[in-house]
């Protein structure tokens, strides 16, 4: 497990299966995926969604059947997000059981809630154009979308930049933890890691328009609120939509430098948030959390280098949530939920508070 994620940080463990194999029952699935931007415009949609016939999943989960059921997962999960948030219509509070069923099968096998969420939309959301590439803007593109608009692409590919980055930072981690790497040498990696990252996440103006983001694709993230999932329970229920903070990445950081996040529903949101994560994210991450302290045993000025390159990180990120979201909307909750300007500058000065010499 630990050379996966030093290789490959929180991305699957090969590339990410873009097509069923022939003759597969599942193929079907290809071809609503390949349809779906176009149904979506179109006032039947629903209709439409209603009369598909979904084959469900019966394959035991092993190595050589996982990528096809991550698969699997984000077809549907495309499918059941779209039906309930179309663009240009109510918002519906009920997913057919055609569509609930097989989501709701699919999910409880990979143990996470059934909705699309970030590991769908951009942890399995991938391919290289040429596989003896990397895993980098430029040679990845997507295997689903929700609109023909090659902005929806580039937010999704930025995010698998960021994550196959990781990978670095992942490494550095546990090579500490196993004694092979001192811990100022683990922090200047991660240092410049995180900063690389950051010189990503400032890419996204470049093909990426905000009313274009915020008017034809982000509302198919949102959160489904008091949903009834047909054929499977009489009660209508809720679920977080997709947004990155189901990403594993930052969580991990937060763990390993142990920084103090005030209790708070924000606080609490983000614990609730990982139950959308993959069930070996949420393990590492645990183990992460078991480590002892680092901040006495670190150079003062090398962990606060450290801290200050989180915090611009995050501050890329308040900014573009600014000027995609807050600036065009009244409602201060995001995809998942959550007031999150608020969040997001708590998380920033409470990260900067925790500096050894200037906290």
């Amino acid at each position: 497990m630990d050379e996966f994620y030093g290789r490959r940080g929180f991305l699957p463990a090969t590339d990410p299966l873009p097509r069923f194999p022939d003759g597969s029952p599942y193929a079907i699935l290809d071809e609503i995926g390949r349809e779906l931007p176009l149904r979506l415009e179109d006032p039947e949609f629903r209709a439409w969604g209603e009369g598909l016939s979904i084959p469900r999943w019966d394959q035991p989960l092993g190595a050589t059947t996982l990528p096809e059921l991550q698969l699997y997962y984000l077809r549907l999960g495309f499918l059941a997000s779209g039906y309930i948030n179309q663009v240009g219509f109510e918002r519906s509070h009920r997913l057919p059981a055609n569509i609930a069923e097989p989501l709701i099968d699919a999910c409880r096998t990979l143990e996470r809630p059934p909705i699309l969420s970030y590991d769908g939309y951009a942890l399995y959301n991938w391919y290289r154009q040429d596989p003896n590439g990397p895993i980098a803007l430029g040679n990845i593109d997507t295997i689903q979308n929700f609109v023909s608009l090659y902005d929806e692409h580039w937010f999704v590919l930025v995010h698998v930049e960021i994550e196959a980055m990781a990978a670095g930072i992942i490494n550095a981690v546990l090579q500490y933890d196993d004694g092979t790497l001192p811990i100022d040498d683990a922090l200047v990696t991660i240092t410049e890691i995180v900063q690389d990252q950051g010189a990503v996440l400032r890419r996204i103006p470049e093909h990426m328009s905000p009313d274009l983001y915020f008017k034809t694709f982000r509302p198919y993230i949102r959160f489904f609120d008091k949903v009834l999932y047909e054929g499977k329970s009489p009660r209508c229920v809720s679920y977080r939509g997709e947004t990155g903070a189901q990403s594993s990445v930052i969580p991990l950081l937060v763990a390993f430098f142990k920084i103090p996040h005030e209790p708070n529903a924000l606080t609490r949101h983000v614990d609730d948030l990982r139950q959308y994560m993959p069930c070996p994210h949420r393990s590492l991450l645990e183990r992460v959390e078991s480590m002892p302290t680092i901040k006495e045993h670190a150079d003062p000025v090398v962990f606060d280098s450290a801290l200050e390159a989180i915090a611009d990180f995050r501050s890329i990120h308040y900014g573009w949530a600014k000027q995609y979201i807050h600036d065009r909307v009244d409602d201060p909750r995001g995809t998942g939920g959550t007031p999150y300007m608020s969040w997001l500058r708590q998380l920033i000065d409470e990260t900067l508070a925790f500096r050894a010499v200037s906290g």
